[in-house]
């Protein structure tokens, strides 16, 4: 299937919304971490910039600086964490934020999953008291999340308070929230946000050129992998005890898992807690992260994501469908959106490892199965998830929200 790419400016600006004559609009996106963005944004960025943008990037910078100002766009540093910052660090990263806001005057900013919806909407109220000079605003939530999509009493008390301060951060009148499964904004516009002002743009998006299909492997050992950061709420250590009931029985599989540890997480499990994992004998390895995953398709012919709460849409299981894998996730948020039953993968009930084992077992005894699963993997993402399809879409809500901005 041929693909699209966007190599010259769009006409989305109409006169009537565009910046001062002679002047580029600047688009500001507000992110966690530089990781982050290029891994997921970076796409839609250049998208942006072909369409007539200048691109500024707010985030906090570790090892990714160079990689974004390479691209062309302007870095502009943020001192704070995803998670960790305290109330006096949070006070802090909104001044912060507000400052940057009122230097560099953007005409529309794009705040990255919650921590910056929150964070950068108190913001953007500080810096704009009024709606004079007030950029337009997109906010997109990456999914809620373990902390809001567990049946738990403590996530039914947050829910009061997310609803509001999503109502003051993400609930301008001119405000648009992009998600990217059904259920998450169902969840939104049950918390008070208007369904008109949600978007749901399913992902962000695949490189269909760089993640091609490959055959499946030719091994007698059959490998599984989890491409994910190494936490406890992806469902490491339940692909792990499937695949330990499994070796149990007999079967011959084996488990890669390929991604980092995260220390900014509470859930992350320890590098020493992965090597211990591993070894011949248990059929468990654990590479660390990975620079170019498709080593690991060329390796696994399984693709596992059992994680134990509603993703937004994961984009390692959309590479992995790319590759023309089949998958096997719990049944949750996200995962439902590239899991189709029977079709690209099988779906299990989360926390269910002698269902998770079930499902791996099934397809690592049934080749043919694996094989027609992939193709279909493959041509959903062709279809529905590719990285034009997703920065088409968002580019359009851009226009959507520069329309309404009132003419400076």
């Amino acid at each position: 299937m041929a693909l699209s790419v966007i190599t010259e400016p769009l006409n989305l600006l109409p006169p009537s919304t565009s910046p001062a004559a002679g002047r580029r609009p600047k688009l500001l996106f507000l992110a966690t971490e530089d990781w982050y963005f290029c891994s997921h944004r970076l796409p839609v960025a250049r998208a942006a910039r072909a369409a007539g943008f200048d691109v500024v990037v707010a985030t906090r910078v570790r090892a990714h600086g160079d990689r974004i100002r390479d691209e062309g766009f302007a870095l502009r540093p943020i001192g704070w964490r995803r998670r960790g910052d305290g109330l006096g660090g949070a006070r802090q990263a909104i001044s912060e934020i507000a400052r940057l806001y009122r230097a560099e005057q953007p005409d529309l900013v794009h705040h990255i999953a919650l921590k910056s919806v929150l964070f950068g909407g108190i913001a953007l109220r500080r810096a704009f008291p009024g709606s004079e000079g007030a950029p337009a605003a997109i906010d997109s939530i990456m999914g809620l999340g373990s902390r809001f999509s567990a049946a738990s009493f403590a996530a039914r008390l947050r829910w009061p308070s997310l609803g509001i301060a999503l109502r003051v951060s993400a609930g301008r009148d001119r405000g648009w929230v992009i998600v990217q499964n059904p259920e998450d904004r169902d969840a939104l516009t049950t918390l008070g946000i208007p369904p008109q002002r949600i978007r749901m743009i399913r992902g962000s998006g695949v490189d269909c050129n760089h993640f091609r299909p490959l055959p499946d492997p030719d091994a007698v050992t059959v490998a599984v992998a989890l491409v994910s950061r190494m936490l406890r709420d992806k469902g490491v250590l339940d692909a792990v005890a499937a695949i330990q009931l499994l070796r149990g029985r007999g079967l011959r599989v084996e488990l890669v898992l390929a991604g980092p540890t995260d220390p900014d997480n509470r859930g992350s499990l320890t590098a020493e807690m992965l090597i211990s994992l591993g070894g011949a004998d248990h059929g468990i390895e654990w590479l660390g992260p990975v620079a170019d995953v498709r080593a690991v398709w060329r390796r696994a012919a399984i693709a596992v994501l059992p994680s134990t709460y509603g993703e937004g849409l994961p984009k390692a299981l959309l590479e992995a469908a790319a590759c023309a894998r089949p998958i096997v996730a719990s049944d949750v948020p996200g995962c439902r959106e590239i899991v189709r039953p029977g079709d690209t993968g099988l779906l299990v009930p989360p926390r269910d490892i002698q269902a998770l084992a079930h499902a791996i077992a099934a397809l690592a005894g049934d080749p043919m199965r694996r094989k027609a699963m992939g193709r279909a993997a493959r041509a959903l993402v062709e279809r529905d998830f590719a990285e034009d399809i997703v920065a088409r879409e968002t580019l359009a809500v851009y226009d959507a929200a520069l329309q309404e901005r009132p003419t400076q």
